[in-house]
């Protein structure tokens, strides 16, 4: 593997199917513990959940962090409260795009880390950035086609009250993953 398209996991982790499959079932337990986690914020509150799911990615690369994904989800397909508030899928269906843009996002954000986006601050903002606004797109998405919601209603409820948060959440990334980097030369 080049240089190029080694990911923070593999600097740290020699690859093999065993660590790829401990990676893969850390990233989908961290996610499921960062959904937990809220922070007070106007106008809702901020969960951990989506920085979680764009760290793995950045981390894990696009393959492990497709594979993560998909099994928080089976997780929460299961009936365990993995998803923000202690849900399971049942709970969560009304806002499920988000979940599928979770998958979407890991891809896109795992493969811009193999490119070398998440070893400094600009690329870590663009990919987090990107991968956000695929959660929102897949998200505001299923908001108009399943609730019936207009343009205007889901970029309202299910995109704006969001975006100072995850602001936070990229800024926040821009500054560990390039940090990480550095640490593990």
């Amino acid at each position: 593997m080049s240089a190029v398209n080694a990911t923070l996991a593999d600097r740290v982790i020699p690859r093999s199917t065993t660590s790829s499959i401990a990676l893969v079932i850390g990233g989908a337990l961290l996610t499921a513990l960062a959904a937990q986690m809220q922070v007070p914020m106007y106008p809702v509150p901020m969960t951990l959940q989506t920085f979680a799911v764009l760290l793995v990615a950045a981390a894990l690369g696009p393959a492990r962090a497709v594979s993560s994904m998909g099994l928080y989800l089976a997780m929460g397909a299961a009936g365990l409260p993995v998803f923000a508030g202690a849900k399971a899928l049942g709970a969560v269906m009304p806002t499920a795009g988000y979940l599928v843009g979770f998958l979407v996002a890991g891809l896109v954000v795992g493969y811009l880390a193999t490119k070398g986006f998440s070893k400094n601050p600009i690329g870590v903002g663009f990919s987090f950035a990107a991968g956000s606004a695929l959660i929102y797109l897949f998200g505001a998405g299923w908001l108009m086609a399943g609730l019936g919601l207009t343009f205007t209603q889901a970029m309202t409820a299910g995109v704006l009250p969001f975006l100072i948060g995850d602001a936070v959440k990229a800024l926040a990334a821009a500054a560990l993953l390039p940090l990480a980097w550095k640490l593990t030369k």
